[in-house]
């Protein structure tokens, strides 16, 4: 690895939305797409033959430039095995611009706007590629993944044609080159005690309503607490609780909340906060308040108050994720209440069903510099990117690392070498897998198949995802990119309308604003150009189905 500079990122969250096309190059392109297809002059260090399942390994060596976000838990290192053994097996050498977490996505979009932009931008959220679009300073790669054969594999046999297409711009071209995932990864869902269950004669619950159930008959035994006090209230009250909720609706809510989602059923784009969806889920955590089974302060107090309270037993359930389940919830219950047990369910469901919200087999990803395709050794570049990021072995080395030195395999099941610790894993050991060898890196290693991407689970977080990925993928929505000034014209609306629909959903759960002003809340979404803002939606759907369906 070479070091060409120090920069900074903050995390943004946006949505891999809109989906619908079937092809998964071209589409409005040109039959073979691309505006210089010509490659014969670009293959310098390419490899004559490259096929899926084989490695790349540059004829000659080659240097990518690449913008690196340096995570704080694992902060790049010169000496990381993965840089020696990336350039051992494929002849490429990295030379970073090493950006630290708190300011990467501005560092970006600076260093694109100044023309100085490494060749290789990874960490790149759906979305925030859209506004490099119309300069040229990304590369349209849709027209050059005939280059990239385990890019087009995975999209073919995982069935991803939908979610790829929701990249798509208002030229029929996608200009990120996404994380892939075989199954949808789920995050978060109900934690509960379950001892206390268990001495309640009480199971774990599966749906909404017999969590209702369950937190009644808590609320019963402890009449003076509340069964539920929960936690994770930034950026978004409430977000993953209501994430959960909605998904039971068939609604976007919380963290994964949109202004606008697609109505199969009259075929057009709705304002989800004013759906009947989201009124349900508003109803039915509005009741559990009501019945004192959620605790108030749950929706605006700090995560370490929430915990406090479940660690006092002043609340018996939480929300969760895998990962505070065991390293937060258990370790600590564990300690300070004798005999206390926890477990969190899978999402429960509701109206909708065994349900998972669609497009989540997306995940960051890949932008390429326009700058590349002048390079005589572009089609090397996208030989190396689609090994690296997209090939089985090239995933299971960016994970895990080197067979025998960092890792052992048996029968599809991988763990650390001795005196290895990952994320925790072993708090003795004198080695890490991130900090001192490079890999399991955020920036190289995320996505894959789901053998690949369960090899890291603990016992709980595997019970949970095997549970969720059996569910059904709602359908994405259809693709209906917004020209640029649609879109300014969008970005003046949504921020008004979504802090409304915020606010007035705590209000409306809450009890602080009675469901007898549902209307009048759906009134005042509309004189915050409500309407507009999908008439907009509407009108590039139609336009975009015209000019490439």
């Amino acid at each position: 690895m070479k070091n060409a500079g120090q920069l900074s990122r903050r995390q943004v969250l946006a949505a891999a939305g809109f989906a619908g096309l079937a092809a998964l190059t071209g589409c409005g392109s040109g039959d073979d797409g691309g505006d210089s297809k010509d490659l014969s002059k670009k293959r310098n260090g390419a490899m004559k033959e490259y096929r899926a399942g084989q490695r790349f390994k540059a004829t000659k060596p080659l240097t990518f430039s690449l913008l690196n976000l340096s995570n704080p838990v694992y902060p790049p290192k010169d000496d990381w095995l993965f840089w020696k053994e990336l350039t051992k097996r494929t002849g490429v050498t990295f030379e970073t611009t090493d950006v630290p977490y708190s300011d990467y996505e501005k560092k970006r979009s600076l260093l694109i706007g100044a023309g100085d932009a490494p060749l290789l931008l990874p960490k790149t959220y759906p979305g925030q590629e859209t506004p490099f679009v119309s300069s040229g300073s990304v590369l349209a790669v849709s027209e050059y993944v005939e280059l990239m054969p385990n890019f087009r594999d995975k999209v073919r046999r995982w069935k991803l044609e939908p979610e790829v297409d929701s990249l798509r711009q208002s030229d029929g071209r996608y200009y990120l080159l996404p994380g892939l995932h075989e199954r949808v990864k789920s995050g978060y869902s109900l934690a509960l005690r379950t001892d206390v269950l268990d001495r309640l004669g009480l199971s774990l619950p599966t749906t909404l309503d017999q969590v209702a159930d369950v937190f009644r008959a808590i609320r019963s035994e402890y009449p003076g607490r509340y069964p539920f006090s929960d936690r994770w209230n930034q950026p978004e009250p409430a977000g993953a609780l209501l994430g959960y909720v909605g998904q039971a609706h068939g609604v976007r809510a919380g963290w994964s909340y949109l202004n606008t989602s697609w109505d199969a059923e009259d075929e057009k784009f709705v304002f989800t906060g004013a759906t009947g969806g989201y009124r349900r889920m508003i109803e039915y955590l509005r009741k559990l308040v009501d019945e004192k089974l959620v605790d108030p302060e749950g929706f605006t107090q700090s995560d370490d108050d929430a915990v406090k309270k479940l660690l006092s037993e002043r609340s018996f359930a939480i929300s969760a994720n895998p990962q505070e389940l065991v390293q937060n919830y258990r370790y600590n219950l564990q300690r300070q209440v004798e005999g206390a047990t926890i477990e969190m369910i899978p999402a429960p469901l509701g109206p909708a069903g065994p349900v998972v919200l669609g497009g989540s087999r997306l995940e960051n990803g890949m932008m390429i510099s326009g700058d590349a395709l002048k390079r005589d050794d572009f089609v090397a570049l996208m030989q190396f990117v689609d090994w690296l990021w997209y090939s089985d072995e090239g995933q299971e080395f960016t994970k895990w690392g080197v067979e025998g030195v960092t890792y052992t395999a048996s029968a599809g099941r991988y763990r650390v070498a001795d005196g290895i610790s990952l994320m925790g894993s072993d708090p003795d050991a004198p080695k890490d897998l991130q900090k001192d060898y490079g890999f399991y890196n955020g920036v190289f290693s995320y996505g894959g198949s789901w053998e690949l991407v369960s090899s890291s689970f603990g016992p709980d977080e595997k019970k949970f995802q095997d549970a969720m990925s059996q569910r059904e993928e709602l359908p994405v929505d259809p693709a209906h990119p917004l020209q640029s000034v649609e879109q300014e014209q969008a970005t003046l609306w949504e921020t008004p309308l979504k802090d409304h629909v915020r606010q007035n959903t705590l209000q409306f759960i809450l009890g602080k604003r009675p469901l007898s002003e549902w209307d009048a809340y759906v009134t005042e979404l509309k004189a915050k150009n409500m309407d507009r803002l999908t008439d907009l939606h509407n009108k590039a759907y139609d336009r975009f189905r015209k000019e490439h369906g």
